[in-house]
This record gives structure tokens, C-alpha cells and sequence, in this order.
């Protein structure tokens, strides 16, 4: 099992930034792959951002690279989400998700465990 609270949230005008944070408790973090994925209302949720274990590995949906960096840090079982020149299309629930390590990295069906979410607003 794997627990995950988000944090970081809020509302912030276009061209701004925010940083959101997911903890991670009850196993062992530095070997769970971890992603964030958004959902805006009326749409399906989507993938964000992805990060191998060891945080060796990245990789981004390209509505937000270039913009948006993820990290981890293992000593504090967290994983952020940096996001850099928001826009408005940005706006959704951001959840963070653990993933399967034997499964594909951009599909939410591939993530066994996820946190609450987050919701960030950004205003034009």
C-alpha cells in the first residue's frame, strides 16, 4: 500500500508559478515510480509529468514541457511538480499517482495508487 497527499495548490495568475508537492508513506518510495496527472472539468484526465524511481528519468506531455519539471527527492519521499509560465488551460485537479513499474508510463491505468488531488486556478 502506498498513501500520497498533494499540496501546493492554489490560485495564481497566468504567467505565474506554482510548486506542488505529494508525500508518499507506507512503502518503500524510492522504488515506485511516481507521476502527476490533471483533470479540468468535463474533460478526462490526463497525463502531466512522469518520474523513474531513482529520478533518473523524466518525461512530460507536450502541452507543458519546457514549462513544467518534475523531482523527487527519495530522503523525503516527495515528488514535485514545478510549473513555470501557467496559462489558463492549465487550470484542473492535479493528482499525483504511483505507478506500476511493470506497466506504461503515460497511461492512468498503470497507476495503482493515488493521492486526493489538488486544485490549481489560473486566472487570465
Amino acid at each position: 500500500q502506498v498513501q500520497l497527499v498533494e499540496s501546493g495548490g492554489g490560485l495564481v495568475q497566468a504567467g505565474g508559478s506554482l510548486r506542488l508537492s505529494c508525500t508518499a508513506s507506507g512503502r518503500t518510495f524510492s522504488n515506485v515510480p511516481m507521476g502527476w496527472f490533471r483533470q479540468a472539468p468535463g474533460k478526462e484526465r490526463e497525463f502531466v509529468a512522469a518520474i523513474s524511481s531513482g529520478g533518473g528519468n523524466t518525461y512530460y506531455a507536450d502541452s507543458v514541457k519546457g514549462r513544467f519539471t518534475i523531482s523527487r527527492d527519495n530522503a523525503k519521499n516527495t515528488v514535485y511538480l514545478q510549473m513555470n509560465s501557467l496559462k489558463p488551460e492549465d487550470t484542473a485537479v492535479y493528482y499525483c499517482a504511483a505507478r506500476n513499474p511493470t506497466k506504461g508510463i503515460y497511461s492512468s491505468s498503470s497507476y495503482n495508487y493515488w493521492g486526493q488531488g489538488t486544485q490549481v486556478t489560473v486566472s487570465s
